[in-house]
């Protein structure tokens, strides 16, 4: 059996909690920042978690998590 390959633009975009579940950072936070919300800019600086019913496809794309 062939080692499976980590797709690396995945690994670095996905991190596991400690409880297992899969964290990712939030959009809209890289430019246009002006017209946008101090509040909302606040509350996109957090981590979310990825939801799961798309936790399954991260799994297979980082073995690792």
């Amino acid at each position: 059996m062939p080692k499976l390959k980590t797709n690396r633009g995945a690994a670095k975009r996905f991190k596991k909690t400690g409880t297992g579940k899969i964290a990712r950072s939030r959009s809209n936070k890289q430019h246009i920042l002006t017209k946008k919300a101090s509040k909302r800019k606040r509350r996109l600086r957090k981590s979310a978690l990825v939801h799961p019913s798309d936790e399954g496809r991260i799994r297979q794309m980082v073995p690792t998590l």
